[in-house]
């Protein structure tokens, strides 16, 4: 049992009924506090019955998380739930927290040398990211400058290609002028480090991407993504299948698009899915954004069954952004995928030879 994912679930249920908006966002805070504590929460209860000061942690929620600790359950967020009348669209959101790890769990499972897979020091270097040429806020130096700093080899600058408008997708001339930017970097670090000239593409409907073959020609490493349709139930199998055998890709971008809490993703046979990736040499993504973690660690193994390779990336928009890596491997320890199939942990020259063939 993740006491911290538990406390944290229930402060976030607590949140969904508040009539203030204060109040909603007090707990909502509470709750992130919860799931980023680097260690669990039975360890900060103190001799006398109290709980260690945790910042971002109220009077209220210190009730709540005591209440959780000494009685396994809250009685007051119960009550506060059946008197709402929202137990069906809280019970909605609970079904959607599955396999989702604490920080607590990540550092655990990065420690625990029963687990095989992936360490810290295999990994190379980060291959979804983006900067201030779409919606990150980092800047190219600041990846490069950040990489350096974390020991990478590499970094894969994926903004969003520009079928994606909403987040601010880059058009062909501002890649060009990207590519440009990414050229002197590269020929100042050169023998250090390495910016891959990236593009996170989005899935269509149909399984291709929004951008057409002869410009996908121009970058070093494709991801493709899916960011619509994620509340429906409808199967998408076939939307996938086609996205993982277009040409050109090389990733499978947070496959379902799943958000903690909020939303399911793509529904799909997973199974043929992972198939085809492998049949297509296609990277199966483990997306280390805590508000993602897709593919999770129990999909993971049936990707790992089906022989698929994987990418474990941060998605990061800032450089603080960048230890999210650290979640994807922990969902690669939690679900036994082998070193040798996980492109980050690849040298540099395998990396890019294989990029180039795809």
């Amino acid at each position: 049992m993740d006491m911290n994912g538990k406390i944290a679930a229930l402060l976030r249920d607590f949140a969904a009924i508040q009539k203030s908006k204060q109040s909603m966002w007090g707990y909502k805070r509470a709750a992130s506090a919860i799931l980023a504590l680097e260690e669990p929460i039975e360890s900060l209860l103190q001799p006398d019955g109290t709980l260690r000061k945790i910042p971002n942690i109220g009077p209220s929620s210190t009730r709540i998380i005591l209440e959780v600790l000494q009685t396994g359950t809250s009685p007051t967020i119960e009550s506060a739930i059946e008197e709402s009348g929202q137990a069906g669209d809280i019970e909605r959101r609970g079904e959607l927290r599955g396999h989702f790890l604490s920080r607590a769990q990540v550092i655990a499972a990065l420690r625990n040398k029963k687990l095989h897979g992936p360490t810290l020091a295999d990994y190379h270097g980060d291959l979804q990211m983006h900067s201030t040429w779409s919606d990150g806020s980092q800047t190219l130096d600041a990846i490069v400058e950040a990489g350096i700093e974390r020991g990478y080899q590499f970094c894969g600058v994926t903004d969003h290609s520009y079928g994606l408008p909403i987040a601010r997708g880059v058009s062909m001339h501002q890649l060009f002028e990207q590519h440009r930017a990414i050229d002197t970097l590269n020929k100042e670090h050169r023998g250090r480090f390495r910016l891959i000239k990236g593009i996170e593409a989005n899935i269509r409907a149909d399984g291709s991407v929004d951008m057409k073959r002869q410009e996908l020609r121009q970058l070093e490493l494709v991801v493709a993504a899916p960011h619509s349709a994620l509340r429906t139930t409808a199967d998408q199998t076939e939307r996938m299948v086609n996205a993982v055998k277009a040409p050109g890709v090389h990733i499978l971008g947070h496959p379902r698009g799943r958000k903690y809490g909020s939303r399911p993703g793509v529904s799909a046979n997973w199974d043929r899915v992972f198939e085809a990736a492998e049949q297509s040499r296609v990277a199966i993504e483990i997306d280390g954004d805590p508000s993602r973690q897709d593919v999770d660690y129990e999909l993971a193994k049936r990707a790992v069954e089906a022989g698929c390779l994987f990418a474990l990336d941060s998605d990061a928009h800032s450089t603080a952004e960048l230890s999210y890596a650290e979640t994807a491997i922990a969902h690669a320890r939690l679900a036994g995928v082998p070193k040798d199939r996980i492109i980050n942990c690849w040298p540099l020259e395998r990396l890019l030879n294989w990029l180039r063939r795809m």
